[in-house]
């Protein structure tokens, strides 16, 4: 089976539950967004929120797809920057114990987290300190970290250091490794455009977008946008929340239906996708195959609060996994 190797910014995130929209008005924060927050700014917040419920877990939107491909039984890797710190400490261990093999830099500076504030929608909003993370650079990457990989994975919060993102792609691409991008957020693509734009015309061979990311990176509708992203690349998927994904790769379009859940929390919707469809990718599976292992990744994460699932619904979503796969031989 073939394997994947994410390079992305190591999180710990912090689950909040809202009781109303209140506290996202008052900060001004767009709902929906990833909004990038200094060191008091996410102080101050998490002190505000302290007399909610909060739940801690790994984050980091590669680190969660990577997460769940080896939770799937996958031989995954990860490359991430943390501090000497016990912040640190949790997100090392919370990966290996999932059987992520991690490549760690250790910094003076703290952790990096994300505080997720949860609405009662289910709509998730970041306010995210990389603290860390931000110190993950080209330097730090060399050949030998890419060795054994088939599929380099890419999250789009990367793109703020794009002289870490080319490096990342031109030792994957030196290694005959494939590319996968997700484009983050909205308002990431909206910033950055001319950054995605080149480094996916110049390496990418698989991109992720939400309706939003991909409304932002081309000023169409899903479909439409499905049609530009697929003539810059090999694979294009766009995801449409309740409605499912759209996929596309040269002529051939799949569209592929979300499974029947109860939805608590959004968070890691995205990133258990991607980690779906990419598992399906390992296994040379055909392209319905793939986005329906991303729905049946993506629906059970949003029944849960949080990107994290426990083992007894891992055993579910496996068992789910392989009845489709022995339903379509």
């Amino acid at each position: 089976m073939k394997n994947v190797l994410g390079i992305g910014n190591a999180l710990v995130d912090v689950m909040t539950i809202l009781p109303d929209d209140r506290i996202i008005e008052d900060l001004n924060f767009p709902k929906g967004s990833m909004q990038l927050v200094d060191s008091e700014m996410s102080s101050k917040i998490k002190d505000n929120t302290k007399h909610l419920r909060t739940d801690l877990a790994s984050g980091g939107s590669a680190a969660n797809t990577i997460h769940g491909l080896a939770m799937m039984g996958m031989d995954a890797g990860f490359i991430g920057s943390v501090g000497r710190d016990e912040t640190g400490d949790f997100f090392e261990s919370d990966m290996r114990s999932a059987g992520v093999n991690t490549y760690l830099l250790r910094r003076v500076t703290e952790t990096g987290t994300a505080v997720a504030m949860i609405t009662p929608d289910t709509e998730r909003t970041f306010a995210t300190h990389l603290g860390a993370a931000t110190q993950l650079n080209e330097n730090d990457l060399k050949p030998n970290l890419f060795s054994g990989y088939n599929y380099l994975y890419l999250e789009g919060y990367l793109i703020i250091n794009r002289e870490l993102v080319e490096k990342a792609c031109k030792l994957a691409k030196e290694k005959g490794i494939k590319i996968a991008i997700d484009l983050a957020s909205f308002n990431v693509v909206d910033a950055f455009l001319d950054d995605f734009r080149d480094i996916i015309e110049k390496y990418v061979d698989i991109v992720f977008a939400n309706e939003e990311e991909a409304k932002s990176f081309t000023s169409k509708e899903p479909f439409e946008a499905l049609n530009i992203l697929s003539e810059l690349c090999e694979i294009a998927v766009v995801k449409t929340g309740s409605k499912g994904s759209l996929i596309k790769r040269g002529e051939e379009i799949v569209k592929v239906d979300t499974i029947d859940v109860v939805s608590r929390d959004t968070t890691g919707a995205g990133d258990l996708y991607a980690a779906g469809f990419l598992y399906g990718l390992c296994c040379d599976d055909d392209l319905g195959n793939c986005g329906a292992y991303g729905s049946i990744l993506a629906g059970n994460v949003i029944e849960v609060i949080g990107p994290k699932m426990d083992d007894a619904r891992w055993t579910k979503i496996k068992e789910s996994v392989s009845e489709l796969k022995n339903d379509l031989k």
